[in-house]
């Protein structure tokens, strides 16, 4: 199959409408609508739901760009900071968005304690794979993130102007992960309702097996891309692959340790009740014998 497709969807005088960031917002959008209805069926309001997509977005953007820029070149943005502001440039890193939507959603859980951290992580988790997923068909839209020459029938030809290697059938290793996170995104969502949403599963199970799906798609398929960048060139695994190793190892942790019972995770698996504002009813002056008699006297 040959791919030349056009990034930017129309354009009106300087102004273009790209794909990727259609697909983005795409992905946030669907996601606001499953969570805030989640959050309503748990007695919480639409205030919450903007909230927590406010510290997801923010959280997301951030960890993905700080991401690639110390993950994938980190030489070049530490000579250049001020470069590492340019998200429009493009370079948004998977697993810095991710590790970022884990910080925000605990900036998050400390401001709005009606349930504990990781109630609020695996609320989250089915709209975020899903939220991947669309990014990467932003990325086959931009003919970005290439795999390697095959000949499967169903491999994909970029012949775009701006593909920067030779025009040759390929995997579509974009769709590749786009159709693994969709699956493992509906798969959350029915292991939701019947195993977190019902009690069945310990808090943080159902992270845990997040991690070790999304980023073992992520590992294997990783095979099948080109060299993402120059540095990664001779390595035997990528830096995709290396990134993704310990997520599963904390994952499979998560699935199979139930956090419940330890201690130190009671900050992330309970919930810390607001402090009450002792108020303290001013008591009378005890009137004592000398200050009666004195006005008695008086009198």
């Amino acid at each position: 199959m040959h791919w030349n497709v056009d990034p930017i969807i129309f354009s009106i005088g300087g102004f273009g409408l790209r794909y990727y960031p259609l697909m983005f917002i795409l992905g946030i959008s669907l996601g606001y609508m499953y969570v805030r209805k989640r959050l309503e069926k748990n007695g919480m309001t639409k205030e919450h739901a903007e909230s927590m997509q406010n510290y997801i977005i923010a959280g997301m953007i951030i960890g993905a760009r700080l991401g690639h820029c110390l993950f994938y070149d980190p030489e070049y943005y530490l000579s250049n900071p001020l470069e590492i502001i340019k998200v429009w440039k493009g370079g948004l890193a998977s697993h810095g968005g991710f590790l970022g939507v884990l910080f925000a959603i605990y900036l998050f859980s400390r401001k709005w304690r009606e349930k504990p951290y990781f109630w609020f992580i695996e609320s989250i988790l089915p709209p975020t794979v899903m939220t991947a997923g669309f990014i990467r068909l932003g990325n086959l839209f931009n003919s970005e993130i290439l795999g390697k020459v095959t000949d499967v029938p169903w491999a994909f030809t970029f012949t775009g102007e701006n593909t920067p290697v030779p025009h040759l059938p390929r995997h579509p290793a974009q769709l590749y992960e786009s159709i693994a996170f969709f699956s493992i995104a509906f798969l959350l969502h029915i292991l939701w309702k019947r195993n977190v949403e019902t009690g069945k599963w310990h808090l943080g199970k159902g992270l845990g097996l997040t991690f070790i799906l999304t980023f073992s798609a992520r590992f294997l398929i990783e095979f099948l891309k080109i060299e993402q960048s120059d540095f990664e060139k001779g390595m035997i695994l990528n830096m995709g692959q290396i990134l993704s190793t310990p997520f599963v190892l904390v994952g499979a942790y998560l699935f199979f340790v139930n956090i419940e019972k330890i201690k130190g995770f009671d900050f992330l698996t309970k919930v810390k009740a607001k402090q009450k504002i002792k108020t303290t009813v001013k008591s009378k002056p005890k009137v004592t014998k000398n200050k009666k008699n004195r006005k008695k006297k008086r009198k």
